[in-house]
Formats: C-alpha cells, structure tokens, sequence
C-alpha cells in the first residue's frame, strides 16, 4: 500500500533512501536532547531511520489521514507517538515538558509559517535538521549583503547558527517538484534573549524589509521618528543581526504612543 500525494497539502514524498538517512545523520545534538518531532512524515522514509537511533524518542506529526494510517501499519511501535493534527495550530508545550529537536521534509508552501512557530519554541527548540525549496534554503542561510538576505534570515539568524548542507534533485522524489530542494540545519545559539525588545525587534525587521529597496531611513518610516544613526543610510539588506538590535533599542527610546507599529505581529 502506498499514499497518494495529495496536492493541496504539498507533498513530494522523497524516494531517495541514501538521501533519507543523510539527512537524519545531520542531527548532531542528541547528547543536549533525547527526543525528536518529525514534522509530515508521510510515508515515514525519515521516520525508519529516526527509529534506529537508540537515544532518540521518535514522535512525528501529520495532517494526512492516510498517512497515518500507513504510518500505524508499517510502524507499529510508533503507534502511541505519532500525533494526528496541524503543527501550525499544535501546542508542542502539550507534549514536551524538555527541550526536543525537530526534522523534517518541510510542505515547500508552508515552509515560513513552520520556522515562525520555531521561533515560538526557541527556548526549548534546540535544532532543526529540513529539506526546503533549495531557494527558501539559501535565503535563510544567506549572510548580511546578499539579496537573499531576508526577514527569516535576520530572525531565524538572531538564535541559531545555520548552515546550508546539500541539494537534492526533483527525481528523488515521487512525484518530482518543479523546483529543486535543500537540507539546512539550525543550532540553537547561546542568545537566551536579545539585548532589547523582542517584539519591537521582530517588527522592526519586518518594517525594515517591507521596503527592503529604501534607506532604512525610509524604511522605517511607519515605525516613527526613529533617532538619528549613520545605520539609517543603509538598507535593511545590509545589516547584521546587531545592528538591528541598536535600531531596537535607539527605536525603544521613542514614546511608544508616537509609534505606528504593523499590525499583524510575526
């Protein structure tokens, strides 16, 4: 019995087992944490490798009802660990009391919305190993200067290290995307807390990337009156993680009731 990739819900189901057990091999922080969420495992081609690691608790989530139905046959011992629901609107505080490591063959059209809900669980989230759209990858991976330097590689950038491992073709998957693939992995840096507002940073960098092709002397604009700073005479593009936290904290100096913040928070 095989699944139907089902469109809606973007799946790519990769067929490549030398590719599949590299990308677990990538998880290096077991000695730091003992459990692991697979997120879409689909028809588990991580999940069987995941399992053979002693010193890992496998727990997977899927939305795909056949999925877990396969799931449930093909790996009986995972039965009371695999969760049937969206990780978009689940509560990982429900199940982990401890911090976990998370994996996965990422939905390419939810990608973003996956890393912000990671951003929610930093504190216990200690690394993520993924297959992305290889150009998402990139973009999050990318350093300061580069035009694909974005709002998720300022944030994602701002509490864990990433690099970008390896590309994977369309043909290893079935059906194959029209867009070739790749594997990062995030490490959970030592920044507990930024040195300044978190919200007001995150919104900030949202700003400053809204109009990414303006100073941030422009940019910034619907923020307020932003405090003088030779950083405003260059484009968000162009900054690094600790300059954005002098702007937050230049920014925190103004009332707040003077300040016409976004209002949908990341």
């Amino acid at each position: 019995m095989k699944v139907r990739a089902k469109k809606h819900l973007g799946q790519h189901f990769l067929r490549d087992l030398n590719i599949a057990e590299r990308i677990v091999e990538s998880l290096t922080r077991h000695q730091q944490y003992n459990q692991v969420l697979e997120i879409g495992p689909g028809m588990g081609v991580l999940t069987q490798y995941l399992l053979t690691k002693e010193y890992l608790t496998t727990y997977v989530i899927e939305i795909d009802i056949e999925s877990i139905n396969y799931l449930k046959t093909h790996y009986p011992s995972l039965q009371d660990r695999i969760i049937d629901g969206d990780f978009l609107r689940w509560n990982p505080g429900t199940l982990f009391k401890e911090p976990f490591g998370i994996i996965g063959n990422f939905p390419y059209n939810i990608s973003s919305q996956i890393f912000f809900r990671v951003l929610d669980q930093r504190d216990q989230v200690l690394e993520v190993v993924c297959m992305l759209q290889k150009e998402v990858a990139r973009r999050i991976a990318s350093p300061p200067g580069s035009k694909e330097y974005g709002i998720l590689s300022v944030l994602l950038q701002a509490y864990y290290d990433i690099e970008y491992l390896f590309s994977v073709p369309p043909g290893a998957f079935d059906p194959p995307p029209k867009v070739q693939s790749g594997i990062i992995r995030l490490t959970r840096n030592k920044t507990a807390k930024l040195d300044c507002d978190e919200k007001l940073f995150f919104r900030l960098v949202k700003t400053a990337f809204n109009q990414r092709r303006k100073t941030l002397r422009n940019a910034l604009k619907p923020l307020g009156t932003v405090p003088d700073h030779a950083l405003l005479d260059k484009r968000a593009e162009q900054l690094a993680v600790a300059d954005f936290i002098v702007l937050t904290r230049l920014l925190a100096q103004v009332p707040i009731d003077t300040i016409d913040l976004p209002e949908n928070d990341l």
